[in-house]
């Protein structure tokens, strides 16, 4: 009789019933590892673009933003306070801006790392039934 879930009880099937089973079972342990490897190379794949693209919104900041923003900005703070301070102030912000950027496109790299790949799953499992046995 099936289970709410879809699967029956097999307290009562004979262990010969049981063992005809076990190459089934197994197949399906193998695709569902097979699985669960594809899809996280999925998620490792989708965090490191999303980290790849901080990082190059970073590098945009850093690279475009100085010499053309900054000499505007320069030229407009330079009415208030002198050339210099007014050069070092935007300078220091350009920088605060590629950090944060920086630091948004490292976080999605270190996520990608954090993620637990199926072959360690597998040991783990494998050794805590080694360690039952």
């Amino acid at each position: 009789m099936p289970t709410p879930r879809g699967y029956r009880d097999r307290a009562d099937d004979s262990f010969l019933s049981l063992l005809g089973d076990l190459p089934e079972l197994i197949r399906n342990l193998v695709i569902a590892e097979v699985d669960a490897a594809k899809t996280w190379a999925t998620r490792a794949a989708q965090d490191g673009k999303w980290g790849a693209i901080w990082v190059f919104i970073a590098l945009f900041f850093l690279f475009w933003s100085i010499p053309v923003f900054g000499t505007y900005l320069i030229a407009g703070l330079s009415s208030w306070w002198p050339v210099w301070l007014s050069a070092l102030t935007i300078f220091v912000v350009m920088i605060v801006a590629t950090v944060v950027f920086a630091l948004l496109g490292f976080m999605r790299f270190r996520n990608m790392v954090k993620r637990q790949n199926p072959v360690q799953s597998i040991t783990k499992d494998i050794k805590e039934m080694s360690d039952e046995l």
